[in-house]
């Protein structure tokens, strides 16, 4: 009882002390979309019979100028950029495009077609006027799986881009763009889908390593088609827990935060078949995330809404495209408000302590008190 006392003494007097020198922080918004550019036929194989087309690359240009994120970020940008970005040009800086997949205007040696790969990546970045960009960076995948089969990944030169920008406000992120491999729905039905799993696999850890190599003060956000589900890719393990595992930076994402109550879902043995309705899970997961990875020690960012816009994304009652778009608000400021910051209880150990650096102690050694409220949350102090 006498240390009860003493502690929410020390909490009250430490929280009238630090809550005054909170910062002011800002918001922006980001999306993510596959557009689902590709023409109807790759030479005499038919890759998008039911594609948007250049009218609903229009459509969906519209649909993105008139949503007004503040940054946007787009996969499969190939065969119809023109129609695409002609709607955002007034209001966002365009990226460079990388160009289109076809026979026209590319060399191609249909004696050794098994050798050809088109060198675009499909991948497309506008931000809001105002928002600077620093530098962008290019870099392709070191392993993909298909080249006649298995989505065609082969076929063309994905990867990632990584940029660097600065707010409105000031305030600096990185993003990474990506397309990940895909797979074909009959090859994942039957469970024949090992070898898209693996490619995706190594892309995950390559780009854990870019990210890692590259890191600083600076947050970082990685958004794309993905092509994976917690259920079946080893995101988790992989990706999220081994940069965790550096001590250098915390990795979130979005949809499990403010969807799925904190949790990840579990890796699924055997044949794991996603594909539903527009690529929505029963849970809520989609192909297309939005993860987010603060710094130790440097600018952090908090992901506050969340959507996958089922509703607007529509023409005549009829999907834009294939998939429909992510879009997330960030929080951002630079550093951590001090003061008291709520924390879901899921996440800390019951009687656990924190000292004034925010390590947590289990047991009963000194620290500051967690105190649990009516909302099943916990409170701690942070310097």
């Amino acid at each position: 009882m006498k240390k009860l006392f003493l502690t929410c003494i020390t909490v009250i007097g430490l929280t009238g002390l630090m809550t005054g020198h909170a910062q002011e922080v800002g918001t922006f918004s980001i999306a993510t979309l596959n557009v689902d550019g590709l023409p109807q036929k790759i030479f005499v194989v038919k890759v998008n019979a039911d594609g948007p087309g250049g009218g609903g690359s229009v459509r969906i240009g519209t649909y993105l100028q008139k949503r007004g994120y503040d940054m946007v970020f787009m996969q499969e940008d190939f065969n119809y950029h023109e129609e695409l970005t002609v709607p955002l040009e007034d209001d966002y800086q365009i990226d460079s495009w990388s160009g289109d997949v076809g026979v026209d205007g590319h060399q191609i040696d249909f004696l050794h077609l098994q050798n050809h790969r088109f060198e675009c990546d499909g991948l497309m970045g506008a931000w809001k006027n105002g928002i600077t960009l620093t530098s962008v960076s290019r870099t392709p995948w070191t392993a993909n799986f298909g080249k006649f089969s298995h989505a065609l990944d082969e076929m063309v030169t994905k990867g990632f881009r990584r940029y660097e920008l600065t707010l409105k406000d000031g305030q600096q992120v990185v993003v990474y763009n990506m397309h990940m491999d895909a797979g074909d729905t009959a090859d994942e039905r039957e469970g024949k889908d090992s070898l898209d799993r693996d490619a995706r696999l190594k892309q995950w850890n390559q780009l854990r390593d870019d990210i890692l190599t590259r890191l600083d003060t600076r947050p970082v956000i990685v958004v794309g088609d993905l092509n994976s589900y917690y259920c079946r890719d080893q995101i988790k393990s992989n990706f999220i827990d081994e940069i965790d595992a550096t001590g250098r930076a915390t990795v979130y994402d979005a949809w499990v935060e403010l969807q799925n109550g904190g949790k990840y879902p579990a890796p699924v043995d055997g044949i794991v078949c996603c594909e539903t309705d527009g690529n929505i899970l029963e849970s809520g997961e989609v192909l297309d995330k939005v993860l987010y990875i603060n710094p130790i020690n440097g600018t952090e960012i908090q992901a506050v809404s969340y959507q996958l816009d089922t509703t607007g994304f529509q023409h005549d009652g009829k999907m834009l495209g294939d998939h429909y778009p992510v879009s997330v608000t960030f929080q951002i400021g630079s550093k951590k408000p001090a003061g008291i910051e709520t924390v879901e209880s899921s996440k800390l150990i019951v009687d656990s302590y924190y000292n004034l650096q925010g390590q947590r102690i289990d047991g009963h050694a000194r620290g500051i008190v967690i105190e649990r409220n009516g909302e099943k949350t916990h409170k701690r102090i942070i310097k």
